[in-house]
């Protein structure tokens, strides 16, 4: 994370457990919406922002016992979301270019790769599904794959 985790130290133990527990929950109950409201404006959408927010306050949790200052944790939680809405932005770019390549296929080669590769159907099931011969399947999906590489190659240019 971005350098975030500099403000830890140490190891947990059950004392540490509660800790965090009660810490990380009062942090929550006094900055929970004001964080959404941050990733939010930074992501633009609200369940991606609540995702983010929730990423956070896990992970909180797990290192709260090896923050050096308390008073720390709302900077941390914040500097953490807005990294979580960078990772985000990037996936989202990442997902778009990939979607945008998969479209620009012939159907047919589409057809083939999201069946294979998003409903996890075999070559057999492909094939009744388009009804067409196995054969067809294997040999529209190289085709199609080869072409998504080539697109996504490009894309990278």
């Amino acid at each position: 994370m971005d350098g975030v985790t500099a403000g830890f130290i140490g190891s947990p133990g059950e004392a540490a457990d509660a800790e965090s527990a009660a810490g990380v929950s009062a942090l929550f109950r006094a900055h929970h919406l004001e964080l959404v409201r941050l990733a939010l404006v930074m992501v633009g959408d609200l369940a991606a922002a609540e995702d983010v927010v929730q990423d956070v306050f896990e992970r909180l949790h797990r290192r709260w016992h090896r923050l050096r200052n308390r008073d720390s944790a709302l900077a941390y939680a914040r500097s953490a979301v807005l990294n979580g809405c960078r990772s985000a932005h990037r996936r989202a770019a990442v997902a778009r270019r990939h979607l945008a390549a998969l479209r620009a296929l012939p159907h047919r080669q589409r057809e083939v790769l999201v069946l294979r590769y998003y409903l996890d159907l075999d070559i057999a099931e492909i094939a009744a599904t388009l009804r067409i011969n196995p054969s067809t399947v294997r040999s529209t999906s190289a085709r199609g794959l080869a072409a998504l590489a080539s697109a996504l190659r490009e894309g990278e240019r």
